[in-house]
């Protein structure tokens, strides 16, 4: 947690380094900093998240995809907070399994899934849900895909929520009694509450796929937009009341602030963005196979840009040129390294000496 905070605190300042790049035009010197890449820092997520969705453009297929959200109750948070790990891997484990029960048994088929995992709500508070979108459809044993069904009235749905949430109710509880037999009291209790799976209206195409895509894949828990002032003590930052769904102002006391934050890093090396059935690696072989008998070409091997050509192709902005005239090109002059600590022996003698000084 402290290596998350030291990133953010240090992010494009003097302290990671950077570069001096100078026009070749005008001469103008534009100072730039590294950044420090942290997932859960909300500066440097532009450039990964464009190059993750280019990266799922090229395994869409051309039929409707849904967008389906599992959540748990308040009731185990407490258990989020002091078993992350384990109560994270198991709400992606029951999401999956319901996903693709109800795909073998209405379809006869297997689907795919993404399943991307935010930990919380607009004004920080801790929310664990899984946000999933899921084509619709599946790969039947003959490695045929057979799409969902329209109904009478021409809608296309993916499954009964109702079913789902019971479903999903159950193999999530299911589980905790496997993992946690010691909370049985408590894991009763569960079953008399209501679960909520919510499932949206089937994308109108496959560029409403890639939108919805670019807004949840890398979100972090609070973007530098919604934050309208920091104080000395506190923190004033705007969010989203969805029980009346209007806009409201919130502060908090800094250290409030920063604890409510810092309940939604993640578990080192956790992975919060998770692929499965038909859209895993692993079947990467059959959906290129789906996608010719849909007449898509498949592509074989990825191309990995630079964040320079992200930026030039996705960002309407080209780090090369000039930003005051616009013609030239920049030039890097200087290299700024990075500011390093003293080494360990010199840090052990000076804390003896500020110990006998002291």
């Amino acid at each position: 947690m402290q290596r998350v905070l030291g990133a953010l605190q240090h992010c494009r300042t003097s302290a990671l380094g950077g570069h001096v790049d100078r026009c070749d035009h005008c001469g103008h010197i534009r100072i730039s900093y590294n950044s420090c890449r942290n997932r859960h820092c909300p500066k440097c997520q532009n450039t990964q998240r464009e190059a993750w969705i280019e990266s799922r453009k090229q395994d869409l297929l051309p039929v409707p995809y849904f967008h389906v959200v599992f959540t748990v109750p308040d009731k185990l948070n407490g258990l989020f907070l002091h078993e992350p790990l384990l109560m994270h891997n198991l709400l992606f484990q029951t999401a999956w399994q319901t996903i693709a029960q109800f795909s073998f048994t209405a379809l006869q088929s297997e689907t795919g899934m993404f399943a991307i995992l935010h930990t919380w709500g607009q004004n920080l508070s801790l929310h664990p849900h899984i946000h999933c979108v899921i084509p619709g459809g599946g790969v039947d044993y003959k490695n045929r895909f057979r799409q969902v069904k329209v109904s009478k009235n021409g809608k296309v749905f993916l499954f009964p929520v109702q079913n789902l949430s019971s479903v999903f109710r159950g193999k999530f509880i299911a589980g905790l009694r496997q993992k946690l037999p010691q909370e049985n009291n408590f894991i009763n209790e569960l079953c008399k509450t209501s679960w909520v799976v919510y499932a949206k209206e089937p994308f109108a195409g496959v560029e409403q796929v890639v939108e919805y895509l670019g807004r949840y894949s890398h979100k972090v828990a609070i973007g530098n937009h919604r934050i309208l002032n920091i104080g000395n003590a506190d923190v004033t930052f705007r969010w989203r009341d969805y029980r009346d769904n209007r806009q409201k102002i919130m502060t908090l006391q800094g250290a409030e602030f920063l604890r409510r934050f810092c309940m939604h890093i993640l578990p080192k090396r956790f992975v919060r963005i998770r692929h499965y059935g038909l859209l895993s690696t692993t079947k990467r072989p059959l959906l290129h196979q789906v996608q010719r008998a849909f007449g898509i070409t498949p592509v074989a091997v990825k191309e990995k840009k630079s964040w320079k050509q992200i930026c030039r192709e996705h960002l309407n902005y080209n780090p090369d040129i000039c930003p005051v005239c616009g013609k030239g090109n920049m030039i890097t002059i200087e290299i700024l390294m990075p500011g390093r600590p003293p080494p360990r022996y010199l840090s052990g003698i000076l804390n003896k000496q500020n110990c006998v000084t002291k």
